[in-house]
């Protein structure tokens, strides 16, 4: 992908228009499909560029992501990085010396257990009373690089015990914004650690804290460690959050301009750990947003200095036809298909979206989504049940009149139309129920009042629910385009 200046686009549209399908296929563009390498091969990616320190804290890494905290000595120099690492330097001999070097060195002044005199200046290990050395809570966030390392080494691994003959490498990170989502878990943030209190096997857990990076702040860093690759951060929901506590001073920084390197480039202290901070300029931002959300419209104007906006409206020519007729389905040949035994969802999807447009505005139309996978008269059935009338239901504040509008019912028997009038339906009941009007269909109309959906005054007919009577014909859905 080349090099070009920063992108930054929100998606936006009404529900079930695709557009975390467009993030989706915006990932392909950030996904590499890479030969695989054997583990050996592997290993010495991982290896060659690493420390002895280094090493030894990426074994505590490793043993720590299979819950093992406590390691000795002996595990230290027979676990596999430590072997590949000597066999790197050419090494066989005093490895164990090698090992308690590392480790007494990278222990604080403070420790109960370890006298050294030549103490490094920052402290990665300390050792139980067992003679079991541990990783110290407070160096965990110092290591997230050394993490990322693993963590991308171990999934290679997996991969490479699949069939699979391609490894994927993936520069982008997707989240999902939601209302609780924040700054903490986007930038940086305090978050516990859990630790054995003693560090013997048989302790309780204690809790501390350190500041750790949040989903943006990683991919930034493995975007400036590789800058001539471009990196994306995919933000699903843009608007489900506070976008301003959420990205915080980075609102600022995310201006294409602004971005490391370029001309009017901005660095920030970031809030919890203070360090200097500047986005990369390899790093693209695409996020989607409801516009049926309005409480968006405060963040409106600030989010557009910083974003392009996509339009992404219904797509009906993307929906099929139903062929109720099976064996006319089976031909496909429109000359010989009767058009009153097919359903166009491309025209309902139009005709839907023209009326409630009318009605309750643009913004209220539907995605082509909602119709995508129906392919069967069933299926459009259990589509207008569960999905589109509940969620047209909510738009119109359950207003039996415009919900009748959109779906043409003003005209129609009661019996034929989607959407009921509860107070005609009892009424309706009561003339049944009359000593004239005896129907032994009372009965059935009087369980459907008790199970039937329901919201504010209307009610979905029975029959639509049921899949049955007028509803099992292809021209009450005609009716709709």
């Amino acid at each position: 992908m080349s090099l070009s200046k920063p992108t930054n686009i929100i998606y936006t549209g009404v529900a079930g228009t695709g557009k975390t399908y467009r993030l989706l296929q915006i990932a392909q563009q950030y996904t590499d499909y890479l030969p695989r390498i054997n583990d050996k091969e592997l290993l010495e990616q991982l290896l060659q560029e690493l420390s002895w320190r280094n090493v030894v804290c990426l074994i505590f890494l490793d043993f720590k992501s299979k819950k093992q905290d406590l390691v000795k000595v002996p595990e230290i120099v027979n676990h596999e990085f430590f072997v590949n690492k000597a066999a790197q330097n050419a090494r066989d001999k005093n490895l164990s010396n090698t090992a308690w070097s590392v480790l007494q060195m990278h222990t604080p002044t403070s420790s109960q257990t370890v006298s050294y005199k030549n103490r490094a200046s920052q402290a990665y290990f300390d050792k139980d009373n067992s003679g079991a050395w541990y990783l110290l809570p407070e160096s965990m966030d110092l290591l997230s690089d050394l993490a990322q390392q693993l963590a991308e080494f171990q999934q290679a691994q997996r991969e490479n015990n699949s069939q699979n003959q391609e490894f994927r490498q993936q520069r982008f990170s997707m989240v999902s914004f939601h209302q609780a989502y924040g700054y903490e878990e986007f930038v940086e943030g305090i978050r516990p650690v859990i630790a054995p209190s003693d560090h013997t096997k048989n302790s309780s857990s204690q809790m501390s804290y350190s500041v750790q990076d949040g989903a943006f702040l990683k991919l930034c860093k493995r975007a400036a460690n590789d800058p001539e690759q471009r990196y994306a951060m995919l933000i699903d929901e843009i608007n489900r959050a506070n976008v301003s506590r959420v990205f915080g001073e980075l609102l600022s920084l995310i201006e294409p301009d602004k971005r490391a390197g370029m001309a009017n480039a901005m660095t920030v202290n970031l809030a919890y750990s203070g360090r200097t901070f500047s986005v990369p300029a390899n790093v693209d931002i695409y996020a989607t947003m409801n516009t049926q959300d309005h409480s968006l419209a405060p963040l409106d104007m600030a989010l557009r200095r910083r974003f392009r906006f996509i339009d992404c409206p219904p797509q009906p020519e993307l929906l099929s036809v139903i062929y109720v007729n099976p064996v006319n389905s089976e031909t496909g040949n429109s000359e010989t298909v009767d058009p009153a035994e097919t359903i166009d969802l491309a025209k309902i999807l139009t005709g839907l979206n023209s009326r409630i447009t009318q009605t309750l505005g643009a913004e209220a139309q539907l995605g082509h989504a909602f119709l995508w996978s129906v392919n069967t008269l069933e299926q459009l059935q259990t589509a207008l049940i569960e999905q589109i009338i509940p969620q047209l239901a909510q738009a119109a504040g359950g207003q039996v009149t415009v919900l009748q509008y959109i779906f043409q019912d003003e005209q129609q028997p009661l019996n034929a139309q989607f959407i009921q009038d509860s107070q005609a339906l009892i009424d309706n009941a009561n003339n049944l129920a009359s000593p004239n009007n005896s129907n032994p269909m009372f009965a059935d109309q009087q369980s459907f009042f008790g199970q039937s959906m329901s919201n504010g005054s209307y009610k979905i007919n029975a029959d639509l629910i049921n899949h049955t009577a007028e509803f099992a014909k292809p021209f009450v859905y005609q009716r709709l385009y």
